[in-house]
């Protein structure tokens, strides 16, 4: 008897055994390697550009319907200058980093959560650098030649962003740093590089003076609520690592700057230190 049952208990498992090969053999192991076609991107024109974000996926609506969406142009005659947001709280270390060309633009992410901002007692752990060029923000209307984007998160996850904005110049030596890392990816979406131990003080940017609005993500889901701190002082990049950036961007525009959205009555702040204030 017992052996009976034995032997049925064998006949299970060899069935058993057999039917997963068949789905392992009817269902291959997806692809490791990423396409170099993006669920967006920035051409005007295109069914899978901006103006068509917010109809691509459900998850993507508020790209179209919100209300509260970035980027926008900071207007100054319509900017509340204040002193009591007081100088940016940056808490920044050196860490581990990684470089990836996402087919839409470059991040660097920061792998052990060092550094971080702190906005009314709240502190937003830095997870990542990424470019836009041109800029995604304007200032009276003027775009400038590149916009990096500092994402900070909360363990609950809400969001805060520094803007910083950049005209052609000098070279940046941030990016200089990076040029060698720069190189090695641009050219192919997907790839990821570790780059070692970074230091995100090396961005040196002005604490005192800055714009603050509550806004949006500027790529899909484009989630809104997102805290925004756009550095007031322009920084200089030269013309050829503006390009080394751009060689990522794999669609017809050549650019990854979302267009303007409305302000739709917001309040966009400047601080500013009261001996400023002229």
């Amino acid at each position: 008897m017992v052996l009976i049952k034995m032997e049925k208990l064998a006949m299970q498992v060899l069935i058993f055994n057999l039917l997963t090969a068949l789905v392992l053999l009817s269902c291959p192991a997806m692809s490791e390697e990423v396409e170099d076609e993006s669920e967006f991107n920035y051409d005007l024109k295109s069914d899978k550009g901006p103006f068509h974000w917010g109809e691509i996926k459900p998850e993507w609506s508020l790209c179209k319907n919100g209300s509260m969406q970035s980027p926008i142009d900071l207007l100054s005659k319509r900017v509340q200058i204040v002193s009591y947001l007081g100088k940016l709280q940056l808490n920044y270390q050196p860490s581990n980093a990684t470089l990836e060309n996402r087919g839409h633009d470059i991040k660097l992410e920061w792998l052990e959560g060092k550094s971080y901002l702190q906005i009314k007692g709240i502190q937003y752990v830095l997870k990542q650098f990424h470019w836009h060029s041109p800029s995604e923000h304007t200032i009276d209307g003027r775009r400038f030649d590149l916009e990096l984007h500092m994402v900070h998160e909360t363990p609950s996850g809400q969001t805060a962003v520094i803007g910083v904005l950049y005209k052609i110049g000098r070279p940046d030596p941030f990016l200089s740093l990076l040029k060698n890392h720069l190189e090695a990816i641009s050219n192919s979406t997907g790839a990821k590089r570790a780059v070692g131990v970074v230091d995100p003080r090396l961005i040196k940017i002005d604490t005192t003076q800055y714009y603050r609005y509550i806004g949006s993500l500027t790529t899909p889901p484009c989630d809104e609520n997102i805290t925004w701190t756009i550095v007031r002082e322009v920084r200089c990049v030269s013309k050829e690592q503006i390009e080394l950036l751009q060689v990522a961007v794999h669609d017809e525009s050549g650019t990854n700057a979302r267009p303007l959205q409305p302000i739709n009555n917001r309040l966009v702040q400047l601080n500013k230190p009261k001996e400023d204030q002229h």
